[in-house]
């Protein structure tokens, strides 16, 4: 038991463990919010080339 705790206690530089978590994680979250983001980058660019459209027809 106290080598278990002494290993979490351990700060000594990151391991590939730590950085696969990481890894992990992050790809959880863009694949949890890829709908919501999809949908926020769609209509932003739908938003911005309708306003130039807009300014296009204006000068035509």
């Amino acid at each position: 038991m106290n080598k278990f705790l002494e290993f979490l206690r351990d700060e000594e530089g990151q391991t590939s463990t730590e950085y696969i978590l990481l890894v992990a994680v992050a790809a959880m979250l863009v694949f949890k919010f890829k709908g919501v983001a999809d949908a926020q980058i769609t209509k932003l660019t739908e938003g911005v080339f309708g306003k130039a459209q807009g300014i296009l027809d204006e000068i035509k």
